[in-house]
């Protein structure tokens, strides 16, 4: 009998042709959420998510699941203990999005500094005269405060480092950089003007930006988040942006994804909204869609996956 795997329907075609040219039957889904995963697929052996949370309550019913391969390198909306319980490897693809997520950052830092979509909103309404009075700011001379080092931080670094800015770096394990100097969380926030952030999501970094950093960080500072939207008190960045106790924010990542259409960021002019494009390439999503299918393939053949994220018991 031939396994089934579940993916999301918008998966990247090179992906799916992965799974099928190694012989298994590709179950699609609209929407991965639980009733979804559970009419379509309870009997299915593998399966490869974007964002969308699972655990007990679904891991449980699915008597043939072996592998969970997570859609890009975050995993916090996994259970990884369910799953290790029910003897279920979790992956990523690390090596996937880096590139595209590093290039989507400065871009974010190009627009919140020039105010180039709401320049470009005003124009559109035909108040040409916006840019005038709304004048955005140089980055050559500034501090670029980076806050995680990881694939994607270590690529931001060394694309920023042609920019003439002085960068700053935080990690919890110091590394050697030849782009960079690494300081204390209280002096990256403080010294600050471009601060970005690229943690993984864990108890560890839940809200590591809350009302006390954002507090120490200048008036003119602007904050991008483009890592997990959990490393942000959001209620604290809500007022912090509402007291103009600093100039702004680009956040595309969110405690609830899509972010809801009540939320107060709607409602403020500085701050840029994304839809979780970080990684949103042609390039990116290819190889994202692949190596996550390579995972299942791997799994599915008896082997040890390349990138697990947990211990099956």
């Amino acid at each position: 009998m031939t396994d089934k795997v579940l993916v999301p329907a918008q998966l990247h075609p090179d992906g799916k042709r992965y799974l099928r040219d190694h012989g298994f039957d590709v179950v699609e889904l609209l929407r991965a959420n639980a009733e979804n995963i559970l009419k379509n697929g309870k009997d299915a052996a593998g399966m490869i998510l974007f964002v969308d949370p699972i655990g007990e309550p679904v891991i449980s019913q699915m008597p043939n699941l072996k592998i969970i391969a997570r859609h890009g390198v975050g995993y916090d909306s996994v259970d990884l203990d369910a799953s290790a319980r029910h003897g279920v490897w979790v992956t990523t693809t690390p090596n996937a999005n880096a590139v595209t997520v590093a290039e989507t950052t400065l871009a974010e830092i190009m627009d919140v500094s020039k105010k180039l979509t709401k320049d470009s909103i005003e124009m559109r309404s035909g108040n040409f005269g916006y840019s005038l009075s709304h004048l955005g700011f140089e980055l050559e001379g500034k501090t670029l405060g980076i806050l995680g080092y990881g694939r994607i931080g270590r690529l931001v670094a060394k694309k920023a480092s042609g920019l003439g800015m002085q960068i700053l770096i935080h990690n919890r394990t110091p590394k050697e950089s030849p782009y960079g100097e690494f300081v204390d969380l209280d002096t990256l926030m403080e010294k600050s003007d471009v601060l970005t952030l690229h943690l993984a999501a864990n108890p560890q970094t839940r809200h590591i930006i809350g009302r006390k950093q954002l507090s120490e960080m200048k008036r003119s500072s602007v904050l991008i988040n483009l890592g997990r939207g959990a490393l942000v008190n959001t209620d604290a960045l809500i007022d912090a942006l509402k007291s103009g106790s600093i100039a702004g924010a680009a956040l595309d990542v969110f405690d609830e994804e899509p972010l809801p259409m009540d939320s107060e960021l709607f409602k403020l002019d500085n701050v840029l909204l994304t839809p979780h494009i970080g990684s949103s390439t042609v390039e990116s999503f290819s190889r994202m869609a692949t190596d996550a299918a390579s995972e299942v393939v791997r799994v599915l053949n008896g082997e040890q996956p390349q990138w697990p994220v947990n211990q099956p018991k």
